[in-house]
C-alpha cells in the first residue's frame, strides 16, 4: 500500500529522529522493481502436442502450469511457417511488410527499417538475450544482436542438422558444444538469468524442437519407442506413428527445460515479478493429434496456423483464465508492451492489437469487436474470424460447429463468403501491391534472395556465409534439397562457381577462412576468391575426410535434409574488399582429383 502524504511525513519525521529505520524512507520513495519477461517459442509443435489441450499421451506439466497459472488464449494464430511467425512477433506485423519471403537463403530476413520488441525492451533498459534459434537474418545488421538484444547464443538458420554436441553460434562465432541442443540453450539462458537477477530483463528462448532432424534424448525416447498411439492425426492414414512418438519425446525434454527455466525463476524470487509467455510458431510438422482440426505446418486450414498461447504473471493476470476472442502472433508485441508499461520503438503502424484488456477482464472485454485474421504461404491465403474460416480454395466454414472443416456452408451464408473473400483480395493488395494479381506473395523457393548480404561493419567484424546463402553455379549442388543446414558438393570442375551477393559497408582488409571436408584422395586443389578487383588465392589442404555422423538420429533423417559431419576450418589469408555491392565468387584454378571439396560456410572478418 502507498502512504498517504500525512504518513509520509509522520514517516519522514519519525526517521530522523531516530525512531524507525532510516531503510523505511529509502523504501518508502523506491520505485518497485521493474517487471521481466521470459519468452518461450516452441519449434513445429502443434496445437495438440500438449496436456492443456487435452493430450493424453504426452506430459507437459511445466508448460501446461503457465496456462493454470495465467492465462490461456483460446484461439490463437501463428504462419503455416517458421521465420514469418517469428517476425509478427518481433514486430507486431504481418509479415510480408518487413520483407520475409521465405525460411532459408536469405528470404527469412527481417528488414533493417523494422524495429522488434527487443529493440523497446533494450531502450527500457532491459537486460536483453536470445538463446535458441533465430532465423530472421544471420549477417549483422540482420543479426539478433542488432535488433535489440544483447547477446545471442544458438544458430541463426531455420533449421539445424546437429541436435547432439552441435557446433553453435555464441556472439558471433561458432563454437562446439556438448549435449542435447535444447539442454545446452537452456543452460545459456539460466546463466543469463542469474547474471541479471537484479535488473530488468528480457530471455527469449526459442527451442529447435520438435522441429526434425527425429533426433530425442534416449531417456526421453525410452517413453515413447514402444508407446501405444491412440489419440491420432484427423487424417490416421497419413500419420507415421514413430514420428509422432519422437515429436512427443522432444516435447517432453523441451517441457523440462521449461521447467528448469521457471525453478531459476523461484530460486532468485523472481517468479512473481517475471510475465512468462509460452507459444508456437506454425502447427505440427506432421499429421499427428490436433483435435479434429484440418491440416498441419506448411497450411493455411485451422491445425496448420492454431497455436497454444500461455501468458503467466502471478498478482497481475488472473490465474486459470480462458480467452476466447481470436488473437494472433501479431498481438503479442502491443499486449507485452502494454502490460510491462514500456514504450514501442519504430512508428509503422501496427497490424496487432493489445489484448491486455482481454488478458485482465476489464469490463471492456464485452464490447470487443470482431477482427480478420490473415494465413498466408506461397500462394495459399485464409481468413479466420471469430466463428468462420474462409480457407484458400474459397469455401467458408462455420468452425463452431465444424472444425474439420467438412461441410462448406457459401451457399448459407453468401453476404459473409463474399465480405471474407473481400477482405482476403484487399489484404493481399495491401501486403503484395507489386506482385501480380494471379501470384501475389509466391514464395521463389529456394532461389537466393536478391537482397545482398551486408559485411565489414567495425561493431560487429565477423560475417558468416553459409552455403544456405550461396549461389551454387555449374556442377555444384546443395548436399540436400534443404538449404538451411546444408553444404556445396559436386564440385568438380574449372567451371563450376560458388557465389554470394555481398555489399560490403567498409573497404579495408578481411581475413578469410573457409570450413570444408576433403578426401586424401583430392586434396591439393588450388582455389580463387574474386571481389571487384581483389583476388585472394590459396590450396585445399590438409586433407580432412569425417564420416558422417552416426549420433544424431532416433529416426531415419528426412532425404531433404543433409547427413552432417564434423567440417576443418582452413585460414585462407587476407584481402581487400572495396565497400559497395558485387559477387564474391570462388573456383577452382587446379583440381588434381576428383572435387574440390565439400564446402560448409566462409567466415571473412574485418582486420582494418
Amino acid at each position: 500500500m502507498i502512504p498517504n502524504p500525512i504518513q509520509r511525513f509522520r514517516l519522514c519525521f519519525f526517521a530522523l529522529a531516530g525512531l524507525v529505520a532510516s531503510p523505511s524512507v529509502a523504501q518508502l520513495y523506491a520505485e518497485p522493481p521493474r517487471p521481466n519477461v521470459v519468452i518461450f517459442l516452441a519449434d513445429d509443435a502443434g496445437w495438440g502436442d500438449y496436456g492443456h489441450s487435452g493430450n493424453v499421451q504426452v506430459q507437459t506439466p511445466n508448460i501446461d502450469s503457465i496456462a493454470t497459472g495465467g492465462v490461456s488464449l483460446d484461439r490463437f494464430y501463428v504462419c503455416p511457417v517458421c521465420s514469418p511467425t517469428r517476425a509478427e512477433f518481433l514486430t507486431g506485423r504481418y509479415y510480408p511488410r518487413g520483407g520475409v519471403r521465405g525460411v532459408s537463403t536469405g528470404q527469412e530476413r527481417l528488414n533493417l527499417d523494422e524495429k522488434t520488441i527487443a529493440d523497446a525492451f533494450k531502450a527500457a533498459g532491459y537486460a536483453t538475450g536470445a538463446f535458441g534459434k533465430w532465423h530472421n537474418g544471420t549477417q549483422w545488421p540482420y543479426h539478433p544482436m542488432a535488433r535489440g538484444f544483447d547477446e545471442y547464443f544458438g544458430h541463426s538458420s531455420g533449421h539445424w542438422g546437429e541436435y547432439f554436441d552441435a557446433p553453435l553460434e555464441e556472439n558471433g562465432r561458432m563454437i562446439r558444444t556438448k549435449g542435447y541442443i535444447v539442454d545446452v540453450c537452456t543452460d545459456r539462458a539460466i546463466n543469463f538469468i542469474d547474471r541479471n537477477q537484479d535488473r530488468p530483463f528480457l530471455c527469449y528462448v526459442p527451442f529447435t524442437t520438435p522441429h526434425s532432424p527425429w533426433a530425442a534424448p534416449a531417456s526421453n525416447w525410452a517413453v515413447f519407442k514402444d508407446k501405444v498411439i491412440r489419440q491420432t492425426a484427423t487424417n490416421p492414414k497419413e500419420e507415421v506413428l514413430d514420428q509422432t512418438r519422437c515429436a512427443l519425446a522432444m516435447l517432453e525434454n523441451q517441457d523440462a527445460n521449461v521447467g528448469r527455466v521457471l525453478k531459476k525463476l523461484a530460486d532468485h524470487n523472481l517468479t512473481n515479478n517475471t510475465l512468462v509467455l509460452y507459444f508456437s510458431d506454425n502447427g505440427p510438422n506432421t499429421a499427428r493429434w490436433t483435435g479434429g482440426m484440418k491440416g498441419k505446418k506448411g497450411t493455411t486450414n485451422e491445425g496448420g496456423v492454431r497455436s497454444v498461447c500461455y501468458l503467466r504473471w502471478p498478482g497481475k493476470l488472473p490465474a486459470g483464465h480462458r480467452v476466447s476472442q481470436i488473437a494472433g502472433a501479431i498481438d503479442l508485441l502491443p499486449t507485452i508492451a502494454s502490460l510491462i508499461n514500456i514504450s514501442r520503438i519504430g512508428n509503422k503502424p501496427l497490424d496487432g492489437k493489445d489484448l491486455s484488456p482481454l488478458l485482465l477482464r476489464t469490463p471492456t472485454v464485452n464490447e470487443w469487436p470482431d477482427r480478420m485474421i490473415f494465413s498466408r504461404w506461397g500462394v495459399s491465403t485464409s481468413v479466420r474470424t471469430q466463428r468462420y474460416r474462409l480457407d484458400d480454395n474459397g469455401k467458408l466454414f462455420d468452425m463452431l460447429d465444424d472444425p474439420g472443416q467438412t461441410m462448406p456452408i457459401n451457399e448459407r451464408e453468401p453476404a459473409i463468403a463474399a465480405e471474407l473473400i473481400k477482405g482476403i483480395a484487399d489484404w493481399r493488395a495491401e501486403m503484395f501491391p507489386e506482385a501480380p494479381s494471379e501470384t501475389k506473395g509466391k514464395r521463389s523457393g529456394n532461389e537466393v534472395d536478391p537482397r545482398p548480404i551486408p559485411v565489414g561493419y567495425s561493431v560487429f567484424p565477423i560475417t558468416m556465409l553459409p552455403a544456405r546463402d550461396g549461389e551454387p553455379r555449374g556442377g555444384v549442388k546443395r548436399s540436400s534439397s534443404a538449404p538451411n543446414c546444408s553444404y556445396f558438393v559436386n564440385w568438380t570442375s574449372p567451371d563450376d562457381r560458388l557465389v554470394w551477393l555481398l555489399d560490403v559497408n567498409t573497404t579495408g582488409r578481411y581475413n578469410v577462412s573457409i570450413d570444408y571436408t576433403c578426401p586424401a584422395s583430392d586434396v591439393g586443389s588450388s582455389i580463387e576468391l574474386a571481389f571487384g578487383q581483389s583476388k585472394l588465392s590459396g590450396k585445399v589442404t590438409p586433407a580432412w575426410d569425417p564420416p558422417l555422423y552416426t549420433n544424431q538420429d532416433t529416426l531415419p533423417r528426412p532425404p531433404a535434409e543433409s547427413q552432417m559431419k564434423d567440417f576443418h576450418s582452413l585460414n585462407l589469408g587476407e584481402m581487400k574488399l572495396d565497400a559497395g555491392p558485387g559477387e564474391l565468387s570462388v573456383r577452382a584454378t587446379n583440381i588434381p582429383g576428383k572435387s574440390v571439396m565439400d564446402l560448409r560456410r566462409i567466415t571473412i572478418t574485418l582486420l582494418e
